[in-house]
């Protein structure tokens, strides 16, 4: 059998935000539940191009697909004029072995389940009431995480903190062109908002602890390997509840994991971030919450599967 090879037009002809949203909490859900089977991630890093690259396998129970994903970030591309991001998902039947598809999707599909996994955990977390976003970084990430969230709760205000000044302002001219009331924030302002993910690549905290308002959430998901870090571990002593995407994984090389070490938490104080979506989040209106997503490779495979049966069913 001869694998289909789909690109990026086809891709994104097949899905929709909504429909990657559902897919993605669905998912969130079986793996907090241990209805999925993901091996550990492997990582390669290439200091002299600044570059690294994660390969994730990943399959939910009783589901016809499973998927590797080659997924790369090379962060000195943009001054050259590439993408920051590549990669591609292999679809392989879990029934028979065979190839069933190529999705040379450019990193496209985990920038969406990356977006839909931060907007879900952000909006299940934080207040019901909390309005002010603010965003780390000035990437595809930082402006996809800002826009999924306002699809799911209404959002007065997006302070964005970047290191270019250029890039900051763009980013907020694309938020202010959609309806979004976006600023430039320095970094302690931006800490200080109802809601903050952070997007970065980041190899030490880009906030400090003591800048987070009591009844506050934070999602971090820039810290996708072990040498990067974007939250302080002091932020997890003083959270009331903390979520990951996969404990093991956030224990290795997330956020989580740093702040285990320092002795800022323990390594049982995580919530499966899954079993929030499930229900209301009971929080008192003074608490801090924390998400770490790493990135779970059945959220890869749920997903491209939902795109190939749209497009080969």
């Amino acid at each position: 059998m001869t694998p289909l090879v789909l690109d990026t037009t086809a891709i994104k002809r097949a899905t929709t935000p909504e429909r990657v949203l559902t897919t993605v909490r669905d998912a969130l859900i079986a793996h907090a539940h241990g209805r999925t089977t993901v091996p550990p991630p492997l990582h390669l890093q290439f200091p002299d191009a600044d570059g690294d690259c994660h390969v994730k396998v990943g399959w939910v129970t009783d589901t016809p697909d499973f998927t590797v994903k080659i997924a790369t970030g090379f962060y000195r591309n943009p001054a050259a004029g590439l993408p920051t991001n590549h990669g591609l998902v292999c679809v392989v039947s879990a029934r028979t072995g065979q190839i069933r598809a190529i999705l040379d999707d450019q990193g496209l599909l985990t920038a969406w389940r990356t977006a839909a996994a931060g907007a879900l955990a952000t909006h299940a977390m934080a207040r019901p009431d909390a309005a002010t976003l603010a965003v780390f970084g000035t990437g595809e990430q930082a402006r996809l995480q800002v826009e999924w969230l306002a699809k799911l709760r209404p959002i007065d205000t997006v302070l964005v903190h970047g290191r270019s000044q250029d890039k900051t302002g763009s980013l907020c001219e694309a938020f202010n062109a959609l309806g979004l009331d976006a600023r430039p924030a320095m970094a302690d302002e931006a800490a200080a908002a109802d809601m903050v993910i952070t997007t970065t690549p980041a190899t030490g905290p880009v906030l400090q602890a003591g800048d987070v308002r009591a009844g506050a959430h934070v999602t971090g998901i820039g810290t996708d390997m072990p040498h990067k870090n974007e939250l302080p571990p002091a932020l997890f002593a003083r959270a009331a509840l903390i979520a990951t995407d996969d404990h093991q994984q956030c224990l290795d090389h997330g956020d989580f994991g740093h702040a285990v070490r320092a002795g800022a938490t323990t390594d049982t104080s995580d919530t499966p971030v899954g079993l929030l979506l499930e229900r209301p989040v009971e929080r008192p209106d003074d608490a801090i919450t924390v998400a770490d997503l790493t990135g779970v490779g059945a959220l890869d495979a749920a997903l491209a599967s939902a795109v190939l049966a749209e497009l080969a069913p």
